[in-house]
């Protein structure tokens, strides 16, 4: 069974990718040093407090903002195993499948509150509420970008997908 469980981290609504890896930061693009500061400007101790496997549940559009691939980079090098929201915005979505972030989209998401646990299978589609038992089903992600998922990101099932050829 594929699964993914975690501890719940929450975040708002509409959080842009300045949030999540602040432009101050993006003098680098090594993810060991973005992920020393994700999530700064919303929570200053967040990437203190922050562990490896932990999971974000946030409200609607997050990732909005700029397309900068900095944001899910940051996010999957600090060690969020996944963000779970209603919605994302299009660029971020794309991008947090090209950098192998996993992400799904769950209308009910904020009745998931800090500090409970989840997990997330990804093989029946569902996000179940390990603390309440409650059982949740996410949007569908297209086969293709469950193989992105699986890779670790475009740039390994590209050359993944070059040495089957070869």
């Amino acid at each position: 069974m594929n699964m993914i469980t975690g501890k719940v981290w929450n975040f708002g609504a509409n959080i842009d990718t300045d949030i999540i890896i602040a432009a101050r930061y993006l003098n680098s693009s090594d993810p060991e040093h973005l992920a020393k500061y994700v999530m700064e400007d919303a929570d200053p101790e967040f990437p203190n407090k922050l562990q490896k496997g932990d999971i974000i549940v946030a409200g609607e559009n997050f990732g909005c903002g700029s397309s900068r691939e900095h944001a899910p980079i940051a996010l999957k090098a600090a060690g969020v195993a996944a963000v779970v929201a209603p919605s994302f915005a299009r660029i971020f979505y794309r991008n947090a499948f090209n950098m192998g972030l996993p992400i799904f989209e769950l209308p009910e998401s904020l009745e998931i509150k800090e500090g409970e646990t989840i997990s997330i299978d990804l093989d029946k589609g569902l996000v179940i509420n390990d603390t309440t038992n409650k059982t949740y089903e996410f949007t569908a992600i297209p086969d293709f970008m469950q193989e992105l998922i699986a890779s670790g990101g475009l740039i390994n099932y590209a050359k993944a997908e070059m040495k089957d050829k070869n």
